[in-house]
């Protein structure tokens, strides 16, 4: 592919990386992956000599293109290129990567822009789950802003239904709301997201740290590595040595106005913030009595249940409905989205 692929380079959310209408990569797995794994720079921890930003979280990918299912609008398949390794991985779904895909289509005319509100009942092919997601395009058109921060960008409204067991079959894997590893408690949970949950406070820190503290400490690193490992195998998602979920969760009390605090590694990274379905994970475990969770969480009351989640670079607020049992129907969010690029990218 010496000619190069035509690609966007979009934020969604606190993620970053190249969007691409299916039909313009390899249809063999092995051949795009090879390839996207070569623009991205990888195998090399910097992706010096490819356009990942040397961070799992700026070294995504996203594949779009329009559904064959009536009831669907677009297909979204998420690929995570890992940096150090090359390894591109398929075993997660991308909340913060999915608030872009809706303006991708639009931008590539998969989807035609109403005059005023934007809808999309989008796939996510990693699981088979669907979200609808909205945006303002006012005159058909999209406005993203001009503003440089995690605040520009065009909001995109994203509601999650029928996401539990996504990738473990069922929202508690083992059956239990706690589960004891390594002699401590975790609540192992997917909601969207197959989640390790723990305190901070078993661990011996606050939940309060900034995550490059957290990456220098081996010895929690080394520990929750190790609780990951028997997670994965209890979860039924087999040896997770080279995959990227579950991912590992620490909770803490908020600090501020917030629901809960959280420090998450992605799996063997710390979060600069906080997945957009590990943030719906952890919040529906707050709302299990028994979870590790609930005892440090608010959660107001009601079917209708508003929680921020608080992160090292700020709040992400989860609006979860909850069914006349009290269990969580659709959750929830809105992220912002916004166009860096549009061009030919070189593998």
């Amino acid at each position: 592919m010496s000619e190069g692929v035509r690609c966007m380079w979009m934020r969604g959310g606190t993620s970053k990386g190249g969007f691409f209408l299916a039909s313009d990569l390899p249809r063999d797995a092995a051949a795009r992956n090879a390839w996207l794994a070569r623009a991205m720079g990888s195998p090399d921890s910097a992706q010096t000599d490819g356009m990942g930003g040397g961070h799992p979280l700026t070294s995504k990918v996203a594949i779009v293109e329009k559904s064959a299912r009536r009831d669907v609008d677009l297909d979204y398949y998420f690929l995570q290129v890992v940096p150090d390794s090359g390894r591109v991985a398929d075993d997660q779904n991308c909340g913060n990567m999915l608030a872009g895909v809706l303006p991708f289509a639009i931008e590539r005319g998969l989807i035609d822009a109403a005059d005023g509100l934007t809808e999309a009942r989008v796939l996510q092919v990693n699981s088979g789950a669907i979200a609808n997601l909205r945006v303002a395009t006012p005159g058909g058109q999209l406005r993203y802003g001009e503003a440089v921060s995690l605040e520009s960008g065009i909001e995109v409204e994203i509601e999650f239904r029928d996401i539990a067991g996504s990738k473990c079959g069922q929202l508690l894997p083992t059956g239990k709301a706690v589960q004891a590893i390594d002699d401590i408690a975790c609540t192992l949970i997917d909601n969207g997201m197959p989640c390790v949950i723990l305190t901070a406070a078993a661990l011996g820190v606050t939940g309060y740290e900034d995550p490059e503290e957290l990456e220098a400490n081996d010895r929690l690193r080394q520990r929750i590595e190790a609780v990951r490992l028997e997670a994965g195998v209890l979860m039924g998602l087999g040896d997770v040595a080279e995959k990227p979920v579950p991912k590992i969760m620490l909770v803490a009390p908020p600090q501020k106005d917030g629901g809960l605090c959280v420090r998450s590694f992605i799996p063997h990274r710390a979060h600069r913030s906080v997945g957009v379905l590990a943030a719906v994970t952890v919040a529906t475990a707050a709302l299990l009595p028994e979870s590790v969770v609930a005892p440090l969480a608010r959660v107001g009351s009601g079917s209708r249940r508003q929680m921020a989640i608080e992160h090292p670079s700020g709040m992400m607020d989860c609006i979860l409905n909850l069914d006349a049992a009290g269990c969580v129907a659709s959750a929830g969010l809105v992220r912002s989205a916004r166009k860096l690029m549009d061009g030919t990218l070189f593998g």
